[in-house]
């Protein structure tokens, strides 16, 4: 665990952390309200919309603006590629931001998607934030010396603390699963960890938003030709965390953000906490039969 920046206080950071939130949720709601008027350009890895731009832009502006002095760098999913690997590279103090997380859900209207803030310190997250519009719901999770916590938030600011399932035996357990990103191999592996049942949930904000409230307890992220990026991880993996919940390689190894393709290639493995070893045992173990040679 770390402390904040040098010359940066938790209370401010948490204010405008809350204002730009509920800002950015305002945009997505609008232009959800009206997909007649959603421009969406097909290129490059995934579809960008008007919608993902105009929150990217009031992220950017909005902690530039609260925070001129702050001893951070700023990454996002709509500029990384300008931006090049450097930004990891020279900045001890990273944020990653995904001003639209489900951005397919978005599209298809399933409400399904979030907006991820992460504060990573050399490698690792110390402070995430994921906001869902559709349910109001705005999560936060520290993981800072002088705050481990993680709780939930409407627009009133009304908190709602973490109440993950008491679910413990495989059998009994609820997987969060995509309803975009499945192949074969995901399958058989979810066919031999023998998990109870599933549901169909999108972005990645979203899948940890339902571990946390106890709908379910486990996601399973398994790369193939494409993997999840750093601003699909860092913020829902520091609320999980900070709430006691696990998330990790499944050979227990943490994520870390340092890597200049920003993927999160491997198995890795989200929990309500209480199975996760015996999780990540067993998904270690099935991997060496069903992908010989894959490094989870």
């Amino acid at each position: 665990m770390m402390p904040l920046p040098a010359g940066v206080e938790l209370e401010p950071l948490l204010a405008a952390l809350k204002n730009l939130s509920w800002q950015a949720a305002d945009i997505l709601l609008a232009y959800a309200r009206k997909p007649m008027e959603l421009s969406v350009d097909k290129g490059g890895e995934g579809p960008v919309t008007a919608a993902d731009l105009a929150v990217n832009k009031l992220l950017l502006d909005g902690l530039n603006s609260a925070f001129p002095t702050a001893p951070w760098a700023l990454l996002s999913e709509e500029t990384a590629a300008e931006q090049g690997s450097q930004i990891i590279e020279s900045n001890e103090w990273l944020w990653i931001l995904d001003p639209l997380d489900g951005t397919k859900d978005f599209i298809q209207g399933t409400g399904e998607y979030a907006v991820h803030l992460a504060l990573v310190h050399q490698q690792r997250p110390v402070l995430g934030v994921v906001l869902l519009p559709e349910k109001q719901e705005l999560w936060f999770g520290l993981l800072l010396d002088e705050n481990c916590s993680a709780w939930c938030e409407n627009r009133a600011g009304i908190k709602q603390q973490v109440q993950f399932s008491k679910r413990k035996e495989l059998a009994e357990l609820v997987l969060v699963a995509s309803r975009n990103h499945r192949d074969q191999r995901l399958e058989q592996l979810l066919q031999q960890l023998e998990i109870g049942r599933s549901l169909t949930v999108g972005s990645v904000g979203c899948k940890v938003a339902a571990i946390l409230r106890g709908d379910a307890d486990i996601y399973v992220s398994l790369s193939a030709k494409s993997a999840p990026k750093h601003w699909d991880m860092a913020a829902p993996e520091a609320v999980l965390l900070a709430a006691g919940g696990g998330f990790s390689h499944a050979d227990g190894k943490p994520l870390t953000y340092t890597s200049s393709s920003f993927l999160q290639a491997g198995c890795l493995i989200a929990s309500h906490g209480i199975s996760h070893p015996l999780l990540c045992e067993r998904a270690t173990k099935a991997m060496a039969s069903i992908d010989p040679g894959f490094q989870v």
